[in-house]
């Protein structure tokens, strides 16, 4: 069967079109556009722009609905108030203390809002468009080296990676990350074919703006580009390490250069680092966002193993447990036996051989990110690892048409006289079928978890049980006999056994309404802190709109941040696991935010919007979590004292005085014992000096709150001196 053999270089009959005609005019290049190359088979392009299609509405599904983290919607809403919060990534408009992550997806978010005005889909839409860019781009650089075919498959892998579909569905800088790191590796492609400089410097930039999307994470894949362009590239030894040093200084230039600007200005005339302990951002890069991810000592955190995994415990075998094993792991198994094969198969190929080379790439991708996130001990969510699904997505296209290519020949040396090659090719034809096996026997495994969630997984199950069975006993009838067709049929077959499972898991996480701060794809397999109170899926991926309809905007009015949730669900990071879960403990009830200890409602913000009394914020709460909420809410800046842990050393009592005494800040709350963010010494000026604002001056007694410290709802009590909510002025500073 041809469609899974090399695409022949002639031969009109053979299911290729004949050359366009010399003209190249626009009706031609258009038509080229959508029908693709002449040298390709017809299908080819028809194909892509399906895939392309079917990730699109996967992405898209509903996107007026889609809420998103609730953390960095504030952050673009502030931006799209300030240009100074823009450029610094402030939480809040009036630039206090700045998201935990370098601004860079913020800034994409930011032009979307400033462009088309703030709300849902104005936010989640460059997600969608650099997901299906990814898409794109991972279906161009494969086929370049292994085919049409090859390349088709790896861009449905990707396309259907269930993490991979809810991540592209929220506001986290994930699909961006992705989508820059993609662009790193085809620049770093070129670079190796051509053995030229500039594509090799582009692909340093290009990485120098993931890490300013998510700064260390971008590096993983940094050892294997410097690997394959050093052994791969055309150009003798010298010639190859010089341009790496150029490529290197590009790298730390397009990398460092916000944090530079960042650190040199003072820090009284920009927003605290969100995250770091010295309020610098290479605290933040090397600490929290660094080291802190990988041994568990964040710097934030201060203390190993601090940080919260929602992934299952460290270890090898944690990208395969229930939590995280719907999410990622299905096509592992294959990738892993395909990339081993093709190595061996390309092993004495030439130096500069693409197609090794192009397997060492994504081995490598998959390889380094595999072993970064299952050992790592610090804060883990399962969405970090969409990054490792290209690499996973490319060896499931190239490596299954190198090991189908393997497969043919061995089945053609069946009945050959017994020489040495001949009896390599046999032996090489047993890996396919082996591999396929291993994949499908896993995903059944995946979806028996699972078993009785819903008639998708078990159509699912069925499919791969079925069609994994076809391949197999297809592939090896089909090796003994000799029948092409059957060998065919049967590749087509172990497509479909490699794909369903993911597919059935993609479409539950685009037509279900998922987490802002921990998305995941699938059913509920309960276990750990994976879904934030039940495991990711289920109850625990619904999310609120806290009594406010998604697409109204908030009370402060203007252009207003309308279809954003308005309950807290924090930070990426999520250290302390408090306010994430929008439908289980901890948040019930609609427009209540935990401040602290304290509730805070929708009836406390309309008070302190009366009297705000010309303040630059309307108040100061304990952490980044309970401050964008509020943000959402009120469309007024809010002040994040402790950072999202509640640990920065963000607010100090001299800058709390001096905001006080210039009239900046009127309302404080505080923590009866001077926790989350509020450390002892405020607390106990503020009490001593401030005003305590009771509950019955903005209450009601049909109101009812939520304390971010409990799990049900109750009825708000009087604030007493003992902690709550404060109104400072002038002339209560000494």
């Amino acid at each position: 069967m041809t469609t899974l053999a090399p695409p022949p270089t002639s031969s009109p009959s053979s299911g290729h079109r004949a050359a366009p005609p010399a003209d190249g005019g626009f009706v031609a290049r258009g038509r080229r556009l959508f029908t693709g190359p002449a040298e390709d088979p017809r299908c080819t392009r028809p194909a892509l722009w399906a895939i392309l299609l079917a990730a699109t509405a996967l992405y898209a599904w509903n996107i007026t609905s889609i809420s998103g983290n609730s953390f960095y919607n504030a952050a673009v809403y502030s931006g799209t108030k300030s240009w100074k919060a823009f450029f610094f990534g402030a939480l809040d408009s009036g630039s206090f203390i700045t998201v935990d992550k370098p601004p860079f997806a913020l800034w994409v978010m930011g032009l979307s809002a400033r462009a088309f005005g703030f709300g849902t889909w104005q936010l989640a839409l460059p997600m969608v468009a650099v997901g299906t860019g990814s898409v794109a781009l991972l279906h161009r650089m494969v086929k370049r080296d292994f085919g049409p075919v090859a390349a088709t498959v790896a861009a449905s892998a990707l396309a259907l990676t269930p993490i991979t579909v809810a991540i592209n569905r929220d506001t986290n800088p994930d699909p961006i990350l992705v989508f820059l790191m993609l662009l790193g590796a085809a620049g770093l492609f070129k670079a190796v074919r051509t053995g030229r400089l500039m594509p090799l410097v582009w692909s340093a930039v290009a990485i120098g703006f993931a890490f300013n999307t998510k700064m260390m994470q971008a590096y993983v894949v940094l050892p294997a580009f410097f690997l394959v362009y050093l052994w791969a590239a055309h150009g003798s030894l010298g010639r190859r390490i010089r341009h790496l040093a150029v490529a290197t200084v590009a790298l730390v230039v397009s990398s460092a250069w916000w944090m530079v600007v960042v650190d040199l200005i003072p820090a009284s005339s920009r927003p605290y680092i969100g995250g770091s302990t010295d309020n610098t951002v290479w605290d933040l890069v090397i600490g929290y966002n660094g080291f802190g991810r990988i041994f568990g000592a964040s710097s934030s955190v201060g203390s190993a193993g601090n940080g919260a995994s929602f992934g299952g415990s460290a270890g090898v075998h944690r990208l395969f447990n229930e939590i995280m094993g719907g999410q990622i792991s299905w096509l592992i198994p294959f990738a892993t036996i395909a990339l081993i094969a093709g190595l061996i198969l390309r092993g004495r190929a030439p130096r500069t051989d693409a197609r090794r080379a192009a397997l060492m790439l994504w081995g490598g991708w998959f390889v380094l990110h595999y072993l970064t996130f299952a050992l790592a001990e610090g804060t883990f969510h399962p969405y970090y690892v969409t990054a490792m699904a290209p690499g996973i997505a490319a060896l499931a296209g190239a490596g299954g048409v190198t090991l189908y290519r393997a497969f043919r020949e061995g089945s053609a040396a069946m009945g050959a006289p017994p020489a040495r090659a001949e009896s390599r090719a046999w032996g090489r034809g047993w890996v396919l079928p082996a591999a396929v096996a291993a994949s499908a026997a896993w995903a059944i495994v995946l979806l028996q978890r699972v078993s009785g969630s819903g008639t998708l997984y078990t159509v699912a199950e069925i499919v791969v049980g079925v069609a994994g069975t076809v391949a197999v006993l297809g592939l090896l009838a089909g090796r003994f006999t000799r029948r092409e067709g059957l060998i065919g049929f049967a590749a087509l077959a172990a497509v479909v056994a490699l794909l369903a499972g993911p597919a059935a898991y993609s479409v539950s996480a685009a037509t279900s309404a998922t987490n802002g701060t921990n998305p995941t794809a699938g059913p509920s397999t309960g276990g750990g802190m994976g879904g934030m109170g039940g495991g990711p899926g289920g109850s625990s991926r619904t999310s609120g709109t806290g009594g406010r309809s998604m697409g109204a905007p908030p009370s402060g009015g203007g252009s207003a941040p309308s279809g954003t949730d308005t309950r807290p669900s924090g930070s990426e990071t999520g250290d302390s696991g408090t306010g994430s879960d929008r439908t289980g403990g901890g948040q019930a009830g609609g427009g209540q935010m935990g401040g602290g200890g304290t509730q805070v409602s929708s009836a406390m913000i309309t008070y302190l919007k009366k009297h705000q009394d010309g303040a630059t914020w309307l108040l100061a709460v304990a952490t980044d979590q309970t401050a964008s909420s509020i943000i959402l809410e009120s469309g007024q800046p809010v002040i994040s004292m402790g950072g999202w842990s509640g640990s920065d050393n963000a607010m100090t009592l001299a800058k709390l005085k001096s905001l006080v005494k210039s009239g900046k800040l009127h309302y404080i709350i505080v923590s009866s014992d001077g926790g989350q963010g509020t450390n002892s010494e405020i607390a106990t000026w503020v009490k001593a000096h401030g005003t305590a604002v009771k509950s019955s001056a903005y209450s009601s007694g049909s109101s009812s709150t939520t304390s971010s410290s409990t799990s049900s709802a109750s009825s708000t009590s009087s604030t007493s001196s003992t902690g709550g909510l404060y109104r400072l002025d002038a002339s209560d500073v000494g």
